[in-house]
């Protein structure tokens, strides 16, 4: 896991003595992602820098140092991620199996022949950045990309087309900026790097922040700032001195594994399906833990998790490196759960339990740490976690994407049950039950929950049933099923009425032409989490938060072989008995116990809300004070402050709204 950042000077005005100098100023913001080494590569003919920091994860020699050289002088690389399958490309190219370049992917040789090797490549090393860079001398960009199994992020320069190539990994775990300021493409794995660079001065994109606000995120290809774009998943750019405006070109995508699954299901019994999951789980989990440095997992003690570290540890000759938190809080602590598999599966188990205190100091970071306005709350313990991990591994395997992969997620029960059951009702009766719902303050409905709850289904015994009441209230006048999904993906319900001067713009998510056609509703939830969420939430979270420590994490469940194979699984694979990864489950139960696992589903947060109300609240107050959003010009004060108020006097639980406003305004403070 690397750093990599760059530019290209169209106007051909830096000085030759500069190029290496800005490159490195570029990189040197990325240090926490590479502390063990660093590079700088220009051509100065055609004004060009890369910039590289490097965490040595394999080949820990010289040999791996970046930017790379192709071993005919034609590429050069700055590459971030893994690449799990190398082993097997170097044996394809040591056969000499090789394609003809794509005119699609790549500028043709101009009548040349290809640089196919015809003897066993002279490998200098066993990194796999060499491996990547002889699979494109054989293969070409376009055609090597579809041979890898990773995750990544990468620049690479032609020196024979003047050709430069933006790529990143089919599911996006690796992040990749990039835009035009002026004459100039700047690049980078982190917005600070582009902003380190003197052509940087793009300004706040209010579109950008309007889209923040409803989701907490800033869904992609937007950033935080005009002119600047997160490159999407599975796609690669090209851009020269005369290709400017290049568009991503997509090689693999999310819409064509989901309807090709659909196309072409799953047919055989359900225990072959288990069989045959379990084997590319197993195929991935292996791919993923060859590191030349001590590795890994977290282990939250939920389904994901404990299935990915028990088969580590199903193939490990020595126990496997767990890692959890606790809270004291009550509701937020997984860490006895996690210490239950733990002993069960024979980990060598490390949990830490931390204070509020401890975990409010990590506030304060999160502005360098995200680099733009970020408001998914559980980044602090995802960010404690990963500190505690990297004090006894430098790679971490974690368990994300198996919600969205295997309907997983509250959410996919609650919409189509609600639907079901509000969608022949008028709207005065639903009006009417919202209102009774509503009455009552979240935390009197926590309260009645806890003395009642042993009367209810284990279903419906949640952490926070106050809050999610409340939420049902505004689901009721929905008027589709893909509307209750969108306000349950929504925080702010009307952003622009929030932020001055801009509208919301279109996204895959409030655009239904860029959906795929979905038979089932819970699959068509499924798919748009998986291109937005997954990505600009769920693995930028984990990355700024892992490599903020220089921890590499790797995340076996998004293998783009399993994500196939999980879209050519029928839903009832998926989701039985009101119950979502209903396969995967049954993987699991292979090796630990029914009775261990089952427990309430609980997210991996803490209690923003009882802070805001406590040792945060005089922070909080003095970033949304009405004279300063006033002043600032970006949030209309009035809603801001109406929920602010009802969240101290504890009639609502405002939290996720407040927290959106407050990452933003910590992060312009920052700035």
């Amino acid at each position: 896991m690397c750093g990599i950042a760059g530019f290209l000077d169209r106007s051909e005005s830096t000085p030759a003595e500069t190029l290496a100098e800005l490159a490195g100023r570029m990189a040197a913001t990325l240090s926490h992602r590479g502390p063990d080494d660093h590079g700088v590569w220009t051509d100065p003919l055609s004004y060009v820098a890369l910039g590289h920091r490097r965490l040595a994860i394999l080949d820990l020699s010289a040999a791996g140092h970046q930017p790379m050289v192709s071993r005919s002088g034609r590429y050069v690389v700055a590459f971030n991620g893994e690449i799990y399958n190398h082993w097997d490309i170097r044996r394809e190219l040591e056969a000499g199996v090789a394609a003809p370049q794509h005119p699609l992917f790549d500028p043709p040789y101009r009548g040349t022949a290809l640089p196919v090797p015809s003897e066993t490549p002279g490998w200098r090393g066993h990194s796999d950045t060499e491996t990547l860079l002889a699979a494109v001398e054989a293969f070409g960009v376009g055609e090597a990309l579809k041979k890898f199994v990773g995750m990544f992020a990468f620049a690479l320069w032609d020196r024979h087309d003047k050709v430069l190539y933006l790529a990143r990994d089919r599911l996006g775990e690796k992040p990749l900026y990039y835009g035009w300021q002026g004459e100039m493409l700047l690049f980078g794995s982190e917005l600070k790097a582009l902003k380190s660079h003197p052509s940087f001065c793009a300004e706040i994109d209010r579109q950008a922040l309007i889209l923040l606000l409803r989701h907490n995120y800033i869904p992609g290809p937007f950033t935080i700032y005009q002119g600047i774009r997160k490159l999407p998943p599975g796609t690669f750019v090209a851009f020269g001195p005369h290709r400017r405006d290049s568009h991503p070109v997509s090689y693999w995508t999310a819409r064509d594994a989901a309807l090709h699954g659909q196309l072409q299901p799953f047919t055989g019994t359900e225990q072959e399906a288990v069989e045959q999951l379990e084997s590319l789980l197993r195929q991935a989990v292996t791919g993923q833990m060859v590191a030349d440095v001590p590795l890994g997992a977290f282990l939250s003690g939920g389904f994901d998790s404990t299935t990915v570290v028990a088969l580590m540890q199903a193939q490990a000759a020595q126990p496997v490196k767990t890692f959890t938190i606790g809270f004291h809080e009550q509701g937020y602590d997984e860490a006895g759960h996690a210490r239950a598999v733990a002993e069960h599966l024979g980990t060598e188990h490390t949990e830490l339990y931390l204070t509020a205190e401890e975990a409010m100091a990590v506030i304060p970071r999160l502005p360098a740490l995200y680099d733009e306005p970020f408001a998914d709350s559980s980044q602090i313990p995802t960010f404690l976690v990963s500190q505690l991990a990297r004090r006894h591994v430098t790679v971490s395997l974690s368990g994300d994407g198996g919600d969205e992969l295997f309907g997983g997620y509250n959410r996919y029960f609650w919409a189509t049950r609600l639907w079901q059951r509000i969608g022949s009702l008028p709207h005065g009766i639903r009006a009417a039950v919202a209102g009774l719902l509503t009455i009552v303050p979240p935390r009197r409905w926590d309260g009645l929950f806890r003395t009642l709850g042993f009367l209810l289904p284990a279903a419906l015994r949640y952490a926070c049933p106050g809050d999610k009441l409340h939420k049902l209230a505004s689901l009721l006048g929905a008027h589709s099923p893909e509307d209750i999904y969108f306000n349950l993906i929504s925080h702010w319900k009307e952003p622009a009425r929030v932020v001055h001067g801009a509208e919301e713009p279109t996204t895959v998510l409030s655009d239904p032409l860029q959906w795929p056609e979905l038979r089932d509703f819970q699959h068509r939830m499924m798919f748009l989490d998986m291109v937005s969420y997954l990505p600009d939430d769920i693995l930028v979270k984990v990355d700024r938060a892992a490599m903020g420590v220089s921890l590499e994490t790797r995340v076996p469940l998004l293998d783009h072989r399993v994500v196939e194979f999980a879209w050519r699984l029928p839903l009832a694979l998926k989701v039985r008995d009101g119950r979502g990864k209903w396969v995967l489950r049954q993987v699991l139960y292979r090796h630990v116990p029914r009775e261990l696992m089952e427990r309430p589903k609980m997210g991996f947060g803490v209690p923003i809300d009882v802070w805001l109300r406590g040792p945060l609240r005089d922070w909080a107050e003095a970033l949304i004070e009405r004279s300063r959003l006033k002043r600032e010009g970006y949030f209309d004060p009035t809603p801001v402050q109406d929920r602010w108020q009802q969240h101290l006097s504890g009639r609502r639980n405002w939290s996720y709204y407040l927290w959106t406003v407050l990452m933003f305004q910590a992060w312009l403070e920052a700035q």
